[in-house]
């Protein structure tokens, strides 16, 4: 059994859509994605599956320090939010 067995593929799937909406919402830095999304349990991954995924990106941005960069949503995350078409 692995960490992913212990939250459903719908919960999941469900997690992972309500984290690029809320990175569609407005821009967003990493601190601030990793103050609501971080976790340190391994079994909910969310984050890390919604990069796993290439839904968000994270990029540098210039003199913002640490915990500066820009989180955006990517082509395949906007396409999940807004479903086929």
């Amino acid at each position: 059994m692995d960490a992913t067995d212990h939250i459903d593929a719908q919960a999941r799937g469900g997690l992972i859509r309500q984290l690029a909406e809320w990175t569609a919402e407005r821009p967003r830095t990493y601190a601030e994605a990793m103050e609501a999304w971080g976790s340190h349990c391994p079994a909910l991954t969310i984050w890390e599956d919604a990069l796993a995924a290439r839904l968000i990106a994270v990029r540098p941005v210039p003199g913002a320090g640490r915990g500066g960069g820009a989180v955006s949503l990517t082509p395949a995350g906007r396409a999940l939010i807004n479903g086929p078409g």
